[in-house]
């Protein structure tokens, strides 16, 4: 049904010689008018994820001590610019699913859900604004960047069929995922008093985050679930695990041929993991988040100097011990 429009008097050129057309100050944007600009981040924002970067917010700053006021703030950005990752994400990896529903732009539309999220950059910067401190902009501006120099690299990757070297892939974790964490970490060391840097630590947080994500997508019931079966395989994604398997057998072009055929075909899938589990790509994967772990915890303890203030961190560290496997 197509949106009625009520009849008016015809309008009169007269007007454009002599009306204000500073709409700002007219005050005639409505609060429909925003919703529907943020419609897309609003719908995917009623479906919440786990909070992870909250958590790791509220942890640190048993260490930063942030205002409280600054330190919702620095929450708030954090999330909106998140969910706005995820809104584009959706589009350029063409899923289908976000957290067990549709994703935005099946709903809004690929044009209508990119404004949103760009909306919603700049609207988190405005947020920003609010603490005034001259220097979160700069952090800012230097970790979206971040972001998307990784964003960049990985459907580089993916759209040319190139794997890359594990060092290529940490240096591209670094920004996309690890951009957000030390986001955050930065703005709370701008507006904290504290001589502590947590950067470095985030930095391991980050890494451990995306290598097991990269893992779950592959081997968990649950990420099936709210995303489809190995997503990653039908992007055609090179993930942690399959630039293993690829590397290990390099003459072997099987994986290599699935990721170039995007398959939905859940017994080719099937195959792909059963090949990549025996080329030792999940286990390998295991042992480096474990070991990235155990460093993690090394740093906390140096950082924490038998304080007692790390309980969060290590909550968080303990969570993501533990592997859910369905193969």
């Amino acid at each position: 049904m197509q949106h009625q429009v009520n009849p008016s008097a015809p309008p009169s050129v007269d007007r454009f010689a002599h009306e204000d057309f500073d709409f700002r100050r007219r005050g005639t944007w409505t609060d429909e008018k925003e919703h529907i600009v943020r419609g897309p981040f609003e719908y995917v924002v009623s479906h919440p994820g786990k909070d992870f970067r909250s958590q790791i917010i509220a942890a640190f700053n048993a260490f930063l001590d942030v205002p409280p006021e600054s330190l919702a703030i620095v929450t708030k950005v954090v999330g909106m610019l998140h969910e706005a990752s995820l809104l584009v994400d959706d589009v350029q990896d063409s899923s289908e699913l976000r957290r067990g529903f549709p994703v935005a732009h099946n709903i809004f539309g690929v044009a209508q859900t990119i404004n949103s999220a760009n909306y919603i950059y700049f609207a988190a910067l405005q947020e920003l604004v609010k603490l005034g401190n001259k220097h979160v902009i700069a952090l800012f501006a230097e970790e979206l960047i971040n972001l998307h120099r990784g964003q960049g690299m990985d459907l580089f990757w993916r759209d040319t069929l190139t794997c890359p070297t594990e060092d290529d892939y940490l240096e591209m974790v670094g920004n996309k995922t690890g951009g957000l964490f030390r986001l955050g970490i930065k703005l709370m060391q701008a507006e904290s008093t504290s001589a502590v840097d947590c950067v470095p630590l985030v930095d391991i947080i980050g890494l451990i985050f995306q290598i097991r994500d990269d893992y779950m997508n592959l081997s968990s019931s649950e990420y099936s679930h709210n995303k489809g079966m190995c997503e990653d395989l039908t992007e055609g994604k090179f993930s942690f695990p399959v630039i293993h398997s690829i590397r290990a057998d390099p003459v072997d072009l099987q994986l290599i041929n699935i990721l170039k055929q995007k398959t939905t075909d859940v017994q080719v899938k099937r195959y792909a993991v059963s090949y990549m589990d025996s080329k030792g790509s999940f286990e390998y994967t295991r042992q480096v988040v474990a070991t990235l772990i155990e460093r993690a915890r090394k740093m906390v303890a140096e950082l924490e100097d038998g304080s007692g203030r790390a309980a969060g961190i290590y909550k968080i560290l303990d969570k993501m011990i533990a592997f859910q496997e369905q193969r």
